[in-house]
């Protein structure tokens, strides 16, 4: 089986937040790059500058990480 990294970006939604989960809970909603970053560091979680592009610590959903339009 194949294991998730901790940390999870769902897709955008219509008003272009995107859901985060850490671990398996929900950290919050982010709204940019910044954001996510955010709750990265929030929940602890060890995060570079390039950590967005890190797919051992985040996984994108419904779009990468510069999607941020959700679809109405």
């Amino acid at each position: 089986m194949e294991k998730r990294p901790p940390v999870v970006v769902h897709p955008p939604s219509p008003d272009g937040g995107r859901e985060v989960t850490i671990k398996g809970k929900r950290a919050g909603i982010a709204y940019s790059l910044f954001d996510v970053m955010e709750l990265v560091h929030g929940a602890g979680l060890p995060a570079h500058d390039t950590a967005v592009d890190d797919p051992h610590l985040i996984e994108w959903l419904g779009g990468g990480p510069m999607e941020w339009t959700g679809k109405e």
